[in-house]
């Protein structure tokens, strides 16, 4: 760690491997291994779920956090693939070529880098997925017995490439009634019901990947309404409103972060094609909300009404399988996590089949995207977006709940954490041994930590950094010091501790300390370089 260590985290460190000693032996008492359900939603942003401070209707998530944890601190990679290595392996994907680290692209994993349902099912789980892949090689030859694998990304309704246990599925009619996000929950059911019916006696881990809320903005019509007059005061109020919520639960106490007008990635189209695609209400910058006409407006208020109806969509199906579980009898021996791949998204792009303009928005003929605009609302109070390492890009919801396992019911939980952690984490409470060896190969060790122990008490969890790197975007925390570079810009300094949501830069004020860290990134880069090189 980068300078001495607090008082808190002196504790942390000496009573860590004892709170994780006795969620051990806590489960153990209950008399079995927890059953896993890891639920990953895309691009959702860190304050969509009305248990950070939303306005979406989320009962079920809600209800989650209600009998759980919250964690205010949990990161992901910025990045839908990168994240999936990460939550899936323990590993930073620049390790394991899932990410580009210097002049190495994405590549396969070394035999070294197993997914953690190959390490579980060796243990004697049952592993399944369900919905997005978005990671090297197949369901099946990664440890999973059953999958429903989802290839397209373009289309909700009538998905042209998705495979049952890795045979091709035909396109759905599009009026069908077909939705991937319910196509994912009920194989998510299918799957729990069989389990029950012929392995009973075997621990799970279930792993349901939604596309949720993902572009293009694709809903039921009668979703989308119930949202219809939520947005029309706005992108700029609804993110005062979201930060003033967010301070009064707890979750985070600093200052709102400024709108930032030029936030659109190189890849999106020109705000010229934009108008041209799209139509007169599309806008491709987070300008101010009063600025906007009142066409734009109402175009603009739709879409957020879409990204909602997705998110409400998606908790529905989430409490389907939740009832599921209930009716098995296991909902109390079964760990739930819940959170997302990264920040939401300010892309802007048209794919698929493209977009009809006299279609109505949300519909498989639309495809629109969230943009900046409302993406910095999804994001609030935190900074910039999908992609990029600040922290709206970066911070994830991660809700926990597990009857049997967990200290206190609705509590919040500050420790500084990663997706890298969740391997370690499922392994450990699994009583699966953790190996730097796997079919013969012997790897570096894995950057992540177990989160066991932080399930009894508020505790930190030990990392002497996080690292990040995504786009030429580069960031590193240690402690309550984060350094964070744009691509081809200087870095930044923050003390996130007094400052979550990065609108104090104290790069002048601290030159030693940011160039400590900058040092400390360039290290790391180099070594999973080194890592990833082809053999």
């Amino acid at each position: 760690m980068v300078g001495s260590l607090s008082r808190r985290q002196f504790l942390g460190a000496a009573i860590g491997a004892l709170g994780a000693s006795a969620m051990a032996n806590r489960a153990k008492g209950a008399g079995a291994r927890p059953n896993v359900l890891l639920i990953l939603a895309d691009d959702m942003g860190f304050s969509d779920a009305g248990c950070y401070g939303g306005e979406i209707d989320t009962p079920n998530l809600d209800r989650l956090a209600r009998g759980g944890l919250r964690y205010t601190q949990h990161y992901s990679t910025g990045r839908c693939w990168p994240s999936r290595a990460a939550i899936l392996t323990g590993y930073y994907a620049q390790q394991i070529r899932r990410d580009a680290v210097r002049d190495l692209g994405l590549g396969s994993r070394q035999p070294w880098a197993p997914l953690v349902s190959e390490r579980l099912r060796e243990g004697g789980y049952r592993c399944y997925h369900h919905g997005k892949w978005h990671i090297d090689g197949a369901p099946l030859g990664n440890g999973f017995e059953r999958s429903y694998q989802l290839e397209d990304h373009n289309r909700f309704f009538a998905p042209q490439d998705h495979l049952l246990d890795g045979e091709p599925l035909p396109t759905p009619d599009p009026d069908s009634g077909f939705y991937v996000a319910t196509a994912m929950a009920d194989h998510c059911i299918e799957c729990l019901e069989d389990h029950q019916r012929q392995h009973r006696g075997q621990p799970f881990f279930s792993y349901l990947a939604f596309t949720s809320p993902h572009f293009p903005l694709h809903a039921f019509q009668e979703d989308i309404e119930r949202y219809r007059e939520r947005y029309s005061v706005g992108w700029d109020q609804v993110r005062r409103d979201r930060w003033l919520r967010m301070r009064k639960m707890g979750i985070l106490d600093a200052d709102l972060s400024e709108r930032e007008y030029g936030t659109i990635p190189d890849w999106n189209l020109s705000e010229t094609e934009l108008l041209q695609q799209i139509g007169p209400g599309e806008v491709g910058r987070a300008v101010p909300w009063y600025s906007l006409s009142a066409e734009q407006k109402e175009f603009q208020a739709t879409k957020m009404a879409i990204h909602a109806a997705m998110i409400d969509r998606m908790d529905r199906e989430i409490g389907r399988v939740l009832d599921r579980l209930e009716a098995m009898g296991v909902m109390d021996d079964t760990l739930i996590l819940f959170a997302s791949d990264n920040g939401a998204s300010a892309e802007q792009i048209i794919r698929g089949d493209g977009h009809d303009p006299g279609a109505p928005p949300g519909s498989g003929a639309s495809f629109l995207c969230l943009g900046p605009g409302w993406s910095t609302a999804a994001n609030a109070p935190l900074r910039l977006h999908k992609s990029w390492v600040h922290e709206g890009g970066i911070s994830s919801p991660l809700i926990v709940h597990w009857p049997r396992g967990i200290g206190g019911r609705g509590e919040l939980r500050r420790g500084v954490g990663h997706f890298v952690d969740l391997p370690r984490t499922f392994c450990d409470l699994a009583d699966v041994p953790w190996s730097h060896e796997w079919a013969g190969a012997q790897g570096p060790p894995t950057p992540g930590a177990s989160l066991a122990h932080t399930f009894a008490a508020d505790l930190p969890i030990e990392h002497e950094s996080l690292w990040w790197h995504h786009n030429g975007h580069r960031a590193l925390r240690a402690g309550d010091w984060k350094a964070v570079a744009r691509a081809g810009e200087p870095w930044e300094l923050y003390n996130l501790e007094a400052d979550r949501t990065e609108t104090r830069n104290l790069v002048d004020l601290h030159p030693e300390r940011v160039r400590e860290l900058a040092v400390l990134w360039e290290t790391e880069a180099d070594a999973y370089h080194e890592t990833a090189k082809p053999d």
